[in-house]
């Protein structure tokens, strides 16, 4: 079970439930481990293709896959797996930390008042941006769910799909045809 002494589980404004500060937690502590299951890649991505699979029916698409090292990850996909919890933003006040290629957990990277949400950027590749929007409401949000170090990236790419769309939309706009008037003859 997850140790619960700087968290509380509630509905989340940003996706579903999320992890709160039930106290106030200094910068730096060690606030919760993200527990599961370690398993080597190749069961790792034959777990992640079959959620992914199962999604393409039911929406769902919850991948609780953590890397610990270049040969094991955690599975976290467990109900007492509290860290599973923590919420995607954009201006995190959380980051996730490997011990010894043995453990992760959530560290503060800034002292968190009670109440206030426990948050970590996930951090993810570009390979597939669009298929990650981000709804974390963070003004420095660049609408997806990348690593920040990715952004100017990222950038780029929305940006050039934004001048295909226009050309796009421009191009496949009939020509407009100027209005004419009809022409009513009464009778004589």
């Amino acid at each position: 079970m997850a140790d619960k002494k700087y968290h509380v589980i509630r509905d989340s404004g940003i996706h579903g439930r999320g992890l709160f500060a039930s106290k106030f937690i200094p910068k730096d502590t060690w606030i919760v481990e993200y527990l599961g299951e370690k398993v080597n890649k190749e069961e790792s991505e034959r777990r992640s293709d079959l959620l992914l699979e199962k999604s393409k029916n039911n929406g769902g698409a919850r991948v609780y896959t953590f890397i610990l090292s270049d040969d094991l990850d955690i599975d976290g996909d467990f109900e007492y797996n509290d860290a599973r919890l923590v919420n995607h933003s954009c201006d995190p006040n959380v980051e996730a930390q490997v011990w010894d290629e043995k453990e992760i957990w959530f560290i503060a990277l800034h002292d968190i008042q009670p109440g206030e949400e426990l948050l970590y950027n996930y951090g993810f590749d570009l390979e597939s941006w669009q298929e990650h929007p981000c709804g974390c409401g963070s003004v420095r949000c660049p609408g997806y769910i990348v690593d920040e170090d990715l952004w100017p990236k990222l950038r780029k790419k929305i940006s050039a799909r934004m001048a295909w769309k226009t050309r796009r939309r421009k191009s496949s706009t009939p020509a407009v045809r100027p209005k004419t008037e009809a022409v009513c003859e009464k009778a004589a």
